[in-house]
């Protein structure tokens, strides 16, 4: 009986792992590149949310060549990890938020994609330093579970999340 119960206990923790998200923000010219990748266990289905609106820099999606944006846009492109991905963004020039479904992310892949954000309050808003990312937020949300994290001037980040599929 006592056996039965450490193995049970056993075998919730293996299923109930936590890992770190990581999110990576590579500024580039013209596309900027956002990285997601697991650095421990699979995650189930997820979204993902970027949201820019508490940046330092006011940043924006500049996906079109006339609106919000300046000079250069590149809209939304996946750019690896597409079988992980539910569903592409529906993303407006000028959006500050951009939430995308994930089917699950596997430790070792990516799911990256290129845009263009523009800063709206510097006077170099087509390039964008990770000191105007800062502030900015990425959430995981899989049913009731939810956790976030913020940019730092590194444009790195690291969401804890404990849903772990193994």
């Amino acid at each position: 009986m006592r056996t039965s119960r450490v193995t049970a206990a056993l075998c919730v923790l293996a299923t109930q792992s936590a890992a770190d998200i990581g999110v990576q923000f590579i500024e580039g010219a013209p596309k900027d590149r956002f990285v997601l990748s697991s650095t421990t266990c699979p995650t189930g289905p997820l979204r993902v949310t970027f949201d820019l609106r508490p940046s330092a820099g006011a940043l924006i999606f500049d996906v079109t060549e006339s609106g919000a944006g300046v000079e250069v846009f590149q809209p939304f492109e996946l750019v690896a990890g597409e079988a992980q991905v539910a569903r592409e963004p529906a993303v407006r020039d000028g959006d500050q938020v951009l939430s995308l479904a994930l089917t699950g992310l596997a430790p070792g892949s990516d799911v990256s994609f290129t845009i263009d954000l523009d800063d709206t309050v510097a006077t170099r808003s087509i390039t964008v330093a990770g000191s105007e990312l800062v502030g900015a937020k990425v959430f995981l949300e899989a049913g009731s579970l939810r956790s976030e994290a913020t940019f730092n001037a590194s444009a790195n980040l690291a969401i804890p999340w404990t849903a772990c599929t193994s």
